[in-house]
């Protein structure tokens, strides 16, 4: 039986772990005692004719082969040799575990899909449900000692109610040198197709739906059989098993307690009971163990699946959803909370200080925003506002950055975005040398541009109107009332670089 201790660790508490160091079912004590008996009567015996039955010559040379042996312990990389090994094996058992087959998907299917309420609707479902519990049965029977033991030959299985006397001639009669478990779920795809023509699986969608389950139901049986068939290879095997007993075989020998070479030299404390070595046994002998435990888990040990139950509760819970559960519903009616607008299932005493926690919103619900009031204002982004390039790139692109003017966040409203023209001041080539300029528009853009220096002089320059310490042109009263003032710092000369060209304004 499967030793469980997950409500033991379900809440962690002091000596949580150290409380399960003293169960014996299902515990490295139980597999692991035998062997580590039998090292440490070697141990001892070896021990013993050291300090009692060797001349000193033979002590000395005893004592050079010990000290080699230890030493050739330290080339033989058991941490990662049998680390990886044992990764592997657990990968694969939990593997294996999830191909077992269920049928909770399948009986599902069946009992919404195949219809009538009749004695041929409930003999169909039936035996559709217990095809698919066979060809489990059949598999299982080829894997697991526990479920052959149960189910030694096909009369056990007959007896049992998976197969009919009929049933089993046909299984016989259909002569393969390989395994068989792939013939009830050819029976259960022919039984569909013909319950699709008698009209009761309704359409063809249904049935689709009917063969891609049992398609996944019968793949997961044919992993079962691979998994039993291709093992991990015996010399990854073979070659961590030599690892861990050759290191404890030179363990024996090299770490046995060793009387100084020299009459007047210091030698080591003589530890009768070799503790570190025990424990170093312990958890690499511990280790291979654990792997030879689960390398299959279809057999009999105690950590060992439990096919017979699942076999079990398969067959009763796919007959009772596919016969008693069908069209048999309980009346649908208003629940608890229907004039409610926000459910809230009632606590118990013992949590009803979960009610006091509040619910989690987010990892930045409660973070605070910046103290600068300027940086969490909503900003307008204009769409002819020009991208202001970054001395990095400005140093890979010959076009040259434009600057900020006030123009570009909607204050001249009387110029004109696709003509533009270079200081007068700049020399700096146009950006458009090929684009040909009409006389008449510059001459009203520098009209224009005469009657914004004439206002300029004669109103004065708020605060809000400066950039960088230049003044700008001010904005008409009606403009201003439509538009906020935005104060925008310019680059400085040292941010732009000293390669940066002088600006454009349009």
């Amino acid at each position: 039986m499967t030793v469980s201790y997950t409500l033991k660790v379900a809440n962690s508490r002091f000596g949580g772990f150290s409380k399960l160091l003293f169960r014996w079912k299902g515990s490295i004590y139980k597999l692991l005692y035998k062997e580590f008996i039998v090292f440490v009567v070697l141990y001892a015996m070896l021990s013993l004719v050291y300090r009692w039955l060797l001349t000193e010559e033979q002590k000395r040379l005893y004592t050079k082969v010990a000290q080699y042996c230890n030493r050739s312990t330290d080339h033989i990389p058991m941490s990662f040799v049998l680390g990886f090994y044992v990764t592997l094996i657990v990968n694969r058992w939990w593997a294996q575990y999830t191909s077992i087959p269920l049928p909770d998907q399948l009986m599902c299917v069946i009992s919404s899909n195949v219809h009538g309420k009749d004695e041929r609707g409930r003999i169909l479902r039936r035996t559709l449900i217990r095809y698919a519990n066979l060809s489990a049965v059949l598999i299982l029977r080829s894997v697991s000692t526990r479920v052959l033991k149960r189910f030694p030959t096909m009369d056990h299985v007959v007896e049992a109610g998976f197969m009919t006397q009929d049933e089993r001639k046909k299984f016989e009669s259909l002569h393969s040198d390989f395994n068989k478990y792939w013939i009830p779920c050819v029976w259960f795809t022919n039984l569909a197709a013909q319950a699709r023509r008698d009209g009761r699986i309704r359409d063809d969608v249904a049935l689709r739906l009917l063969m891609d389950e049992l398609n996944l139901y019968r793949a997961k049986c044919s992993m079962l059989f691979h998994y039993d068939w291709i093992s991990i290879p015996l010399v990854y095997t073979q070659v961590v098993t030599i690892a861990v007993y050759s290191f404890f075989a030179f363990c024996l020998i090299g770490r046995q307690f060793l009387e100084p070479l020299e009459p007047g030299q210091e030698g080591d404390l003589d530890m009768y009971i070799p503790l570190s070595t025990l424990l170093q046994f312990f958890f690499y002998a511990g280790w291979l163990k654990v792997a030879e435990q689960i390398i299959n888990p279809f057999g009999e040990d105690d950590d060992d699946f439990e096919t017979n139950k699942l076999i079990d509760r398969n067959l009763q819970v796919s007959l009772l959803s596919v016969d008693d559960m069908y069209q048999n519903l309980p009346p649908a009616v208003k629940d608890k909370y229907w004039n409610e607008s926000t459910a809230q299932p009632p606590y118990t005493m013992a949590t009803a200080a979960e009610t006091l926690k509040p619910s989690f919103l987010g990892s930045t619900f409660d973070m605070r925003m910046c103290d600068d009031v300027e940086q969490s204002q909503p900003a307008d982004a204009s769409p002819s506002m020009p991208r202001i390039q970054t001395p990095l790139l400005s140093r890979f692109f010959t076009a040259a950055s434009p600057a900020i003017s006030i123009k570009n966040f909607g204050w001249g409203s009387r110029g004109h975005p696709h003509l533009r023209r270079p200081r007068a001041d700049s020399d700096f080539p146009s950006p458009y040398p090929s684009r040909s300029e009409d006389p008449e528009s510059v001459a009203r853009i520098e009209e224009e541009e005469t009657e914004d220096e004439a206002s300029r002089a004669s109103e004065p320059t708020t605060p809000g109107g400066c950039l960088g310490g230049t003044r700008l042109p001010e904005a008409s009263k009606t403009e201003r009332k439509e538009l906020p003032l935005i104060q925008v710092k310019a680059p400085s000369s040292e941010s732009i670089g000293a390669d940066q060209p002088e600006a454009w304004e349009p």
